[in-house]
């Protein structure tokens, strides 16, 4: 599948915004705790990623009811849907000046992931937490994502690649008073 660019201003996809706040003072102490540790802006976003990924239960996994969509606050609160750890992992790669689009896949809902831009190509990359049977990973070498569209059942991978958080997204999320709200209110297509 051949991503698109929703703009072709690359400075478009390090901005600040409501929702991908990487001015938070939050924001950027992980952002250096978690740059100490990496050698270059590839492994600073692995380890990016995988604390995303990891330390950040999603919300349904861990029985969490509360909504977050702001990244600073999926930081500090420690929980998110999808959509919710894309925007604190595009947070955390943009701080650092490191190109990152949100982009979509179609299941019964809209599913959220990001992509990153490296070596003059996107790479998609899934933070939304591993359990069994989903196991995403960093990888910069074909996608290793949490799930895979099945056209049979009218599933599909978006290809735009947006430099902000889609507004229906978003809408929602800032909508939602907790999860089981946002569950009867998730898109279903974009």
């Amino acid at each position: 599948m051949e991503l698109i660019q929703n703009t072709t201003d690359l400075s478009a996809y390090l901005a600040a915004d409501e929702a991908v706040d990487h001015h938070h003072p939050l924001v950027r102490e992980t952002a250096a705790r978690l740059a100490k540790g990496a050698d270059d802006s590839y492994a600073y976003a692995r380890a990016a990623f995988e604390f995303v990924r990891d330390a950040i239960p999603h919300s349904q996994d861990s029985s969490d009811l509360r909504v977050t969509w702001r990244a600073s606050d999926v930081l500090e609160r420690r929980t998110g849907i999808c959509y919710a750890k894309a925007h604190a992992l595009a947070a955390l790669l943009r701080v650092e000046d490191i190109p990152t689009a949100f982009c979509y896949q179609k299941f019964d809902v809209v599913h959220g992931l990001v992509a990153v831009r490296f070596n003059g190509a996107w790479h998609r990359q899934d933070p939304r937490g591993n359990k069994p049977g989903v196991d995403a990973q960093f990888s910069l070498d074909g996608e290793r994502l949490a799930f895979a569209p099945d056209p049979e059942f009218n599933e599909l991978d978006y290809p735009v690649l947006y430099a902000e958080p889609h507004p229906v997204v978003l809408s929602v999320l800032k909508a939602a008073p907790d999860r089981p709200h946002l569950w009867k209110t998730l898109p279903t297509a974009l």
